[in-house]
């Protein structure tokens, strides 16, 4: 699965240095192509020469040296890596990826980075357990970057726990099951729906909820991940728009039921993620309404139930739900998914902490219309993201693919 592939290999200042020299040996017998991206610390354990030994290529070391050719390198690597990994991965370049600085070559480089990003945390029990380095991983793993480990064992600081740098076979057998996960939805179209619409009053208020589209941009990545052709309909979220997916922006419920009705017939897998309103002011006010200090009463009419639409209308698609609930939750999500004939629904409880709108996590039960039912723990959305796609992979082609 490496054949060919090109790997950028950041090394910092850690005594698992000697280990990545092992990496970018698999990596190059295994026929991929690698750069290695060393800090100033790191050169202090194994030295630049050792690394262009095995790559055959340049090392790089420092931001203003004489560039290997006429380019601005930190760029040009950027752009050149089908993917990165940092290993070792030290609390300091976790911290500097964390917040975006770039005080030197490699940090800088993984600013520009708009490939899949690897890590190896290689550090002391105490300083991986920091709560300062645990919110950079989970920063991190919001934003899509995948860690590797860490291990645990004895340390070279003479303590036993996790900490420890994966080792290189594991980390390149990763790298592989993420090129093979790169095949598992080549082909196919996928429409996504994520973030909360918005039913106007007026023309500065509306009636909207608490959804963040953090969970449906994920999904939209994460098919994106796995080959798919992936359309994005959007309503209101401050996220960032995911690499290489179509995006469409919409408002209302209503314009979000004419966009996906409207692309449905050519779609492969549509997940419905989104937080539809259920009802919409029966008129809207071309003025604002002003307060006279008395009771207001707005009359609400339904919006169109856009998963049952779907389901009434599906032929070949692979039709999955999303069902926010509070009480009775597997019972009404259950009945959910019979009744909007979908072929799986991803229910959660909104009321356990980690687990609702905003939060970068969740806690999820997948259900499906054979009776089977998967409960997964406390997870980043990138996370249940990516385990949804590898579900619906291994249901529609069979191949029990589990990553």
């Amino acid at each position: 699965m490496l054949e060919g592939k090109r790997v950028l290999l950041g090394v910092t200042g850690g005594i698992a240095a000697y280990k990545a020299v092992e990496i970018a040996s698999r990596l190059r017998k295994l026929g991929a192509e690698v750069n290695v991206v060393m800090t100033a610390s790191a050169t202090e354990f194994v030295t630049p020469l050792t690394f262009r030994s095995i790559s055959s290529r340049p090392v790089y070391t420092e931001m203003f040296e004489e560039p290997k050719v006429w380019d601005v390198e930190h760029i040009s690597l950027a752009k050149w890596a089908d993917v990165a990994l940092v290993a070792p991965a030290t609390a300091n370049i976790m911290a500097k990826m964390a917040i975006g600085l770039a005080d030197d070559f490699l940090s800088t480089v993984l600013l520009a980075v708009t490939s899949p990003v690897f890590i190896a945390p290689a550090m002391n029990h105490a300083m991986y357990h920091h709560p300062a380095t645990q919110k950079n991983r989970a920063i991190l793993e919001q934003r899509g970057v995948r860690f590797i480990g860490p291990a645990t064992g004895y340390q070279a600081c003479g303590t036993e726990g996790d900490g420890r740098m994966s080792e290189p076979e594991e980390i390149v057998r990763e790298l592989e099951a993420y090129f093979r996960s790169k095949e598992i939805m080549k082909g196919q179209k996928v429409l996504v729906t994520a973030g909360g619409t918005r039913e106007l009053l007026d023309p500065v208020r509306y009636i909207g909820n608490f959804s963040s589209g953090k969970m449906g941009y994920a999904i939209a990545q994460a098919f994106e991940e796995a080959g798919a052709d992936v359309t994005l309909i959007s309503a209101s979220t401050a996220q960032v728009e995911p690499a290489n997916v179509k995006l469409i922006r919409v408002q209302s419920a209503l314009e979000m039921y004419e966009q996906v009705l409207a692309l449905y017939e050519e779609q492969d897998i549509v997940v419905k993620a989104a937080a539809v309103a259920d009802y919409r002011p029966a008129d809207f006010k071309e003025q604002k309404i002003k307060k006279k200090g008395e009771n207001l009463v707005i009359e609400l009419v339904p919006n169109p139930d856009i998963l049952a639409a779907l389901g009434e209308r599906k032929k070949h698609q692979f039709l999955v739900g999303f069902a926010a609930e509070t009480q009775d939750v597997v019972a009404n999500a259950l009945e959910k998914l019979r009744r909007k004939n979908a072929d799986m629904l991803v229910v959660n409880d909104v009321t356990k902490p980690g687990a609702g709108f905003g939060s970068d996590t969740n806690i999820v039960s997948f259900l499906f219309q054979d009776g089977r039912r998967i409960d997964y723990p406390l997870m980043s959305k990138t996370e249940v993201a990516r385990e949804l796609v590898r579900e619906i992979a291994a249901i529609r082609q069979g191949t029990g693919i589990k990553e």
